[in-house]
């Protein structure tokens, strides 16, 4: 493999281009806004970790005033348009701010952090208070919100005074670039302080309202949350969504780039497991890559070629929504989920004009949601050959990043619920020896369930280890044998007891009992029991067999219970 000087973490074009890292050019996304004549404010919604920082820091570069940014543009698209670069590059004050830090347990902490981010934000700017062009109530002002001891009318409207004070200095209209909108309403929402931090976020976002003294703004978030809720009075509002085509090849990495990575690297072999694991998405009319995946793997393959992909992603966005989604659960989303996670499509309604606190209203906004946060994307064709509705999308997983996601919080989910849900009378049938109590108790557990791939054997093992994990027994799943592995082994030492289970799956409901008897036999072939005659009084023997959320179970006949034993717990 050839080194490459791969980025990660990095968000700074000019530390990029400087340091001389490898940049797949997404400069011609300046052009493509540029070509907007008449639009005022652009908000651009990606998921996280789709190249939205980086690329308004790109744009950062190239309009601001006070850089010279020629050398860090040489050799990308954008500098083969001179008459462009003539015009727009470095010719605009330009104010870039980014609220994806401002977070906290409570309004209080968050709206700190929120007036750290003002305040840094005013302290790149402070030959504004030498300037003669501006008044000294604003100056005043300014002074008080670089401190931070600024009031909440004076923070929220901090950003309209900036680009007022730019505009004097400078004769000229400003740019604002806004990064990341959407977190603080987000991480509020998550915490309990919506409305408060909401109020704030309005009060800062009048600055795209008639605002004489901006030449244009681009806003970059997560969701787009509705207009009325955030965005009140703004005109000239254009939104570029993952459902718009115009510029979805900008944000994530096309096949033509990741083939020219591979290349340039020289690990095209890994070609197949990096669309797999980190391709996927069906942005408008563009099939695109999660270039932080990539990259990051791209990196460990430096560090060891034979390193296999895993997921990246799910460390940086917060996986709690698919969790509400099961929380909230009923049988139909139960059911589609299941669908989603054995690979198959499902059809549903897509609103992108959400609010924060409304996404848990209805089941279309949940969907809309994971779609919209790269956790599901639009079908293509080829994956979905039913009829679709109009207003309807078909929705799939991506790739094998965001399953595995999935799978990880579904099985937490069930451990989480499997504590508490009453079990007291399956447990009695397990020490009574009652299989056909058990089976009845199992296959009513089985139907609370969220199954997942496809019923493979690994989901009933987990199942089956989950039930009795955290009810006061000791639990081995796949215990190593002298002549072999049973797959669950429940310990009771208080009343030296325990019990052993083999499980098999079948995909064929007629083949249940069938493998139930097989895993009896298997059992008794290696021996199972043998090793736990010296330390308990009670050791009772179970076969399972399972197929999609039915199961069976019958008890080794040898197995001996002891007259008057409490069976309680």
């Amino acid at each position: 493999m050839k080194t490459l000087n791969i980025p990660v973490g990095v968000s700074s074009f000019e530390e990029i281009r400087k340091n001389r890292y490898y940049y797949i050019d997404k400069s011609g996304l300046i052009g493509e806004l540029l070509s907007r004549t008449g639009t005022k404010v652009t908000l651009i919604t990606r998921p996280r970790r789709f190249g939205k920082t980086l690329g308004m820091s790109m744009l950062e570069s190239f309009f601001d005033i006070r850089r010279d940014s020629r050398a860090l543009f040489d050799g990308l698209e954008i500098a083969g348009n001179q008459a462009l670069c003539d015009a727009w590059m470095n010719q605009y004050p330009t104010i870039f701010v980014s609220f994806r830090q401002v977070d906290g347990l409570d309004f209080t902490g968050a709206y700190d952090m929120l007036t750290w981010v003002i305040s840094e934000l005013y302290k790149k700017h402070l030959y504004l208070m030498d300037s003669d062009r501006i008044d000294s109530s604003d100056k005043e002002i300014a002074k008080q919100l670089v401190w931070g001891h600024a009031s909440v009318k004076d923070t929220k409207g901090s950003l309209l005074l900036l680009t007022r004070m730019m505009q004097q200095h400078y004769g000229k209209p400003v740019i604002l670039l806004i990064d990341e909108y959407d977190v603080p309403v987000a991480k509020a929402n998550s915490n309990g302080y919506y409305a408060e931090m909401l109020d704030v976020m309005k009060g800062l976002l009048q600055a795209l309202k008639d605002n004489q003294a901006l030449q244009f703004a681009v806003v970059t978030g997560c969701l787009k949350i509705a207009k009325e809720s955030i965005f009140t009075g703004t005109n000239n509002f254009v939104s570029d969504t993952i459902t718009n085509s115009r510029l979805n090849e900008y944000f994530g990495f096309v096949q033509s780039e990741v083939d020219q990575l591979l290349k340039d690297a020289g690990v095209t072999e890994q070609a197949d497991s990096i669309r797999r694991w980190y391709d996927g998405y069906h942005f408008g009319d563009f099939d695109v890559y999660c270039p932080w995946d990539v990259m990051n793997y791209m990196l460990e393959l430096q560090r060891d070629p034979k390193a296999k992909p895993i997921s990246y992603w799910k460390n940086t966005s917060d996986n709690a929504i698919i969790r509400s989604f099961i929380d909230y659960a009923g049988s139909t989303i139960t059911n589609k989920l299941e669908i989603l996670m054995a690979g198959g499509c499902i059809v549903q309604r897509v609103d992108e004009n959400l609010t924060y606190d409304y996404l848990h209203a209805s089941e279309d906004n949940l969907w809309s949601t994971l779609y919209l946060t790269g956790y599901l994307t639009r079908a293509r064709e080829a994956d979905y050959k039913g009829e679709v509705p109009d207003g309807m999308v078909a929705l799939m997983i991506p790739n094998a990043e965001i399953r595995e996601i999935f799978e990880t919080t579904v099985i937490r989910w069930f451990d989480d619920s499997t504590k508490k849900w009453n079990r007291s009378a399956l447990f009695d049938a397990v020490w009574r020896g009652d299989s056909e109590g058990m089976t009845k108790e199992m296959n009513a557990l089985l139907r609370r369930t969220i199954s997942y791939h496809d019923y493979r054997e690994d989901f009933y093992h987990a199942f089956l280890a989950g039930i009795f994990t955290g009810a006061g027994y000791m639990v081995d799943s796949n215990k190593e044998h002298g002549e072999g592995r049973s797959d669950v082994v429940v310990y009771d030492p208080v009343n030296a007891r325990v019990a052993i289970f083999e499980a098999k799956y079948t995909k064929i409901l007629e083949n249940l009992e069938r493998e139930c008897d097989m895993a009896l036999q298997q059992i008794d072939d290696r021996m199972y029991a043998a090793e736990y005659e010296d330390d308990y009084d009670q050791i009772l023997c179970y076969g399972i067999s399972f197929f999609r959320k039915r199961c069976m179970v019958k008890k080794k006949k040898s197995c001996v219970i002891l007259e008057g034993q409490d069976l309680g717990r």
